[in-house]
């Protein structure tokens, strides 16, 4: 190619470029227009430019020819690529947004790609639109109407505000033996077993198991979790019931913090999580003993998130397969709780009261102003 453009950068160009390369996102086309423009400065050749960069030589002749003809900002900014016209208008791409975000058709649960085409030339001079043109104008708007994500939409309220910011300080105390608290929590698991026996996995092939599967029943797991130091405990049930609620707390009370002054339980506000379960379950003497051992801290409605025990983590790391016996699911679990609590593992909490009142400044309800 005949060089008929020298890149000579004055030192503060040069150490513009250099900034820009040493940090901070940029796209990748506007990087290789600067390793251009230093390579060039250096005496390097088109060729060896273009070798090293990664780019065509018809690149690096732009990018020089860009730099002598106009400017260093000139030859790093994207120049204008042929093209046909946008498909569609502002406005339309506008109502075409509105549109995916409005109600489905009768009979359809959720908008695809060739519903909203159509409905685009039913709305406008359009005789046609490809499903990709609605495709990437979704895209542009981060839009994809065909998914939902599933949220629980609490209503934050005074009541919310004060369960939340009682466990969150629940959470920031400094630990004390005397005092533990406790999260727990509760949930379901199907006891799911094999027809047929699973294949084993082997170089160049996959585990491989069969689609029928036998259904045995289902059980209940009651999760516990020391929110100051390293430790789990599951326990496995039959059932949910008043009487198995209380039956934990009398563990929690006689076997896990024995020594313990006051245990504080952070639990959420399922009808059996009560105190009246506990006096439904034993004699009133015994349910008074361990009510004076246990201070239940309840998180708001909606707010499971709130709540620190590692159903999440149990379920990914140890449940997620096919379970079919019962006996077996309490060894597995067993085993998983052994080595979490051996490793240590521990959730490091970091949302504050003071951080909740900064973050959610929207969501506290307003106070009136004494006149």
């Amino acid at each position: 190619m005949n060089v008929r453009y020298r890149v000579d950068l004055s030192q503060s160009e040069r150490d513009a470029l250099k900034a820009l390369l040493s940090g901070g996102k940029h796209a990748a086309r506007k990087l290789k227009r600067a390793q251009i423009l230093l390579a060039a400065d250096a005496g390097v050749s088109d060729e060896a430019i273009a070798t090293s960069v990664g780019v065509g030589g018809s690149t690096v002749y732009r990018t020089k020819r860009c730099f002598v003809e106009g400017s260093l900002e000139a030859a790093l900014s994207e120049e204008p690529r042929p093209g046909a016209a946008r498909k569609l208008s502002g406005n339309e791409e506008a109502l075409l947004v509105a549109t995916a975000c409005s109600d489905p058709p009768a009979g359809r649960a959720r908008w695809t790609l060739e519903l909203l085409a159509g409905a685009m030339v039913k709305l406008t001079e359009h005789e046609d639109l490809s499903r990709e043109t609605v495709r990437r104008r979704l895209a542009e708007n981060d839009l994809k109407p065909w998914r939902k994500d599933m949220w629980c939409i609490a209503q934050v309220d005074g009541t919310y505000v004060a369960r939340m910011e009682d466990v969150l300080d629940l959470y920031a105390e400094a630990p004390d033996p005397e005092r533990p608290v406790v999260c727990f929590d509760e949930s379901p698991t199907q006891l799911i077993g094999e027809v047929r026996q699973p294949i084993p996995a082997e170089p160049g092939q996959l585990e491989r198991y069969d689609c029928e599967y036998r259904r045995n029943g289902t059980a209940n797991l009651f999760v516990f979790l020391d929110a100051h130091r390293p430790w789990r405990k599951v326990k496995v049930t039959e059932q949910r019931a008043a009487r198995d609620f209380a039956e934990c707390m009398r563990d929690l009370v006689d076997i896990h913090y024995p020594h313990a002054e006051q245990i504080r339980v952070v639990l959420d506000n399922l009808s059996t999580h009560s105190p009246g379960a506990l006096y439904e379950a034993f004699p009133a003497p015994e349910a008074h003993r361990l009510l004076r051992s246990i201070e239940f801290h309840y998180t708001p409605k909606h707010a499971s998130w709130l709540n620190m025990v590692e159903i999440g983590v149990l379920r990914g790391q140890c449940l997620d397969r096919r379970i079919g016996e019962r006996q077996r699911l309490i060894s597995e679990i067993a085993a998983w709780e052994r080595q979490r609590n051996a490793a240590g593992a521990r959730i490091k909490w970091m949302f504050t009261t003071d951080r909740a009142r900064a973050k959610l400044t929207r969501a506290y309800p307003e106070t009136r102003k004494e006149s």
